[in-house]
């Protein structure tokens, strides 16, 4: 599958009062050493190619821009070359546990801001670490935990990312198509107002209904 495909899949795109608003969750740019690549993968030069395809009114990134949870020289390179791609497009990063010191290479682009969570026809975006902000919102969409479930294709179990509702909650998958997602169900439990939930509703990246998981609640 072509990576635009892949990318397609597993973003957001939602029709906005601010315009057409493309949504990323966790891209984790440099994670190729952390995760023992000993080679480029160039994924935040293709991705930055598909936000530009897509020529979005507003970038929202839902934070964990990047893996290593410092700021280290393969790190800001990676990231100076990805945002100088992107220097067209109004961009907001919804700030992850990841994005430690993020702010010292945003600072050079004035197109970007870094909130800890972000608010847009009543909607609202956050990474999904951190508590619930005391802001009204109807909907609310989130990364943080890369879900993912098991899905039998056959006589085989294969872990699929997927995308997770829980009432007005929506977790998108990572971006990333190098980095496999979480069972939802161990997932849940690193979002503080969400991990009490006993259910919630899966799709795959292609839309494909999977039904009602059943989550095992924090007591």
């Amino acid at each position: 599958m072509e990576p635009f495909s892949l990318y397609e899949e597993l973003s957001l795109e939602l029709n906005t009062s601010f315009g057409k608003v493309l949504v990323l969750g966790d891209p984790h740019i440099a994670f190729e050493l952390s995760r023992g690549l000993r080679v480029r993968t160039w994924f935040e030069k293709t991705l930055a190619e598909f936000v530009k395809s897509k020529r979005p009114d507003l970038l929202i990134v839902l934070g964990d821009v990047k893996e290593p949870i410092g700021l280290g020289t393969f790190t800001k390179k990676l990231l100076m070359e990805f945002f100088s791609e992107l220097t067209e497009f109004r961009i907001v990063i919804t700030k992850g546990n990841h994005d430690g010191k993020i702010e010292e290479i945003t600072a050079k682009f004035e197109n970007i801001k870094v909130v800890d969570y972000f608010i847009l026809d009543n909607m609202l975006f956050l990474h999904g670490h951190q508590s619930l902000p005391k802001v009204e919102f109807k909907r609310a969409i989130l990364g943080h935990i890369h879900p993912a479930v098991s899905v039998k294709i056959g006589n085989r179990t294969k872990k699929a990312k997927c995308f997770f509702k829980i009432g007005n909650f929506l977790i998108l998958p990572t971006v990333n198509p190098y980095i496999e997602g979480f069972d939802v169900r161990e997932g849940i439990k690193m979002v503080p107002f969400l991990k009490r939930s006993s259910e919630g509703e899966a799709y795959l990246p292609d839309g494909t209904y999977l039904g009602v998981i059943e989550l095992d609640p924090k007591p």
